[in-house]
């Protein structure tokens, strides 16, 4: 696996996997029916389209911790003299 790929997977992978538990422990006590909008307003979405869209929310939010982490893992003579390049 080259090295951009298996960055691209370090971050990926447990991120979807956190993002999978965040899901269960969240909707475990959440309601999606009974969600509301900041006004006060029923939320009109399938709680399919609520499942779909906060997974994908806590798959974003994790994967940027990931790759920060991955980031700040690195010498900084390795980031200051290529950022991100395959070596």
């Amino acid at each position: 696996m080259k090295s951009l790929t298996r960055r691209i997977a370090a971050i990926a992978w447990p991120a979807f996997l956190v993002a999978g538990v965040l899901e269960i422990a969240v909707f475990a006590f959440v309601d999606p029916s009974s969600l509301q909008t900041v006004s006060g307003a029923a939320l009109e979405m399938s709680a399919t389209a609520v499942y779909s869209i906060a997974f994908f929310m806590f798959w974003l939010a994790t994967a940027s911790a990931c790759a920060l982490t991955l980031l700040l893992q690195r010498a900084a003579d390795d980031v200051n003299s290529r950022v991100w390049r395959d070596g």
